[in-house]
């Protein structure tokens, strides 16, 4: 199976350049809105391009829920820098009327996409708070679905998803998959599971190796347009 990660577009056009015919799955990272560069319309109408894409093909297109997206998705919750008034009730409405199309986190085989990371320290936390249960055996078969699952099920525990931890100027303990920071996934990041992420700006794609684990930084299109390619073999 061939993927293609697309990382932290924030209003970016640049993902129509790339040929995605020729990928089984295009996971798209998060973080589609708000920018330093565009205006509200082109963030608007490049999300809305989104969205057709994935109705077009919902199996192929994934799409994951950023930081920057969370705040319009469940306004008022999840505030964060860049958030943008005017268009809070355009963006509000989108992603709300097609909300069934995002989720927090996708899964195949080892491999885990989510907007920023999973750490061993925040699922601990996550897990006791929910008194969810994964058994080591087939963990890595059902994080991404607990994952989702809470989002869209559990609203009591839902906010433990965007959980901030101090390194992004939060008052929780851990960063979770929405808001992790480098500093705190590079160290801690989860055995058994290669984790592909954006959300932390870096120049050229980089992955930190553990002894059974990795995590690739993929947040580039501050610098350059690139995406990240996976092969995962039968």
């Amino acid at each position: 199976m061939k993927l293609l990660a697309i990382s932290d577009l924030h209003g970016r056009t640049v993902w129509k350049e790339a040929d995605l015919d020729q990928y089984d799955r295009v996971v798209f990272l998060g973080d589609y809105t708000d920018s330093h560069t565009f205006d509200d319309e082109t963030i608007f109408n490049n999300l809305l391009d989104i969205i057709w894409l994935k109705y077009q093909n919902p199996a192929k297109f994934i799409l994951l829920i950023g930081n920057h997206d969370a705040q319009y998705l469940h306004f008022p919750q999840y505030r964060c820098s860049g958030f943008r008034e005017k268009a809070q009730p355009e963006l509000s409405f989108l992603f709300t009327t097609h909300i069934n199309l995002f989720q927090l986190a996708y899964q195949e085989g080892n491999y885990l996409f989510t907007h920023a990371g999973v750490t061993k320290k925040w699922l601990a936390h996550f897990l006791v708070k929910t008194g969810k249960k994964l058994i080591e055996r087939t963990s890595v078969d059902n994080l991404a679905g607990l994952l989702n699952k809470v989002h869209k099920e559990d609203i009591s525990f839902r906010s433990l998803l965007f959980e901030v931890g101090p390194k992004r100027g939060g008052f929780d303990a851990y960063g979770g998959p929405v808001w992790a920071d480098r500093s705190e996934t590079s160290v801690d990041f989860l055995m058994g599971f290669q984790q592909v992420v954006g959300h932390t700006p870096v120049f050229d794609f980089s992955t930190i190796y553990g002894e059974s684990g990795s995590i690739t930084y993929t947040d580039v299109l501050q610098t350059k347009t690139a995406f990240y390619e996976v092969i995962i073999r039968d």
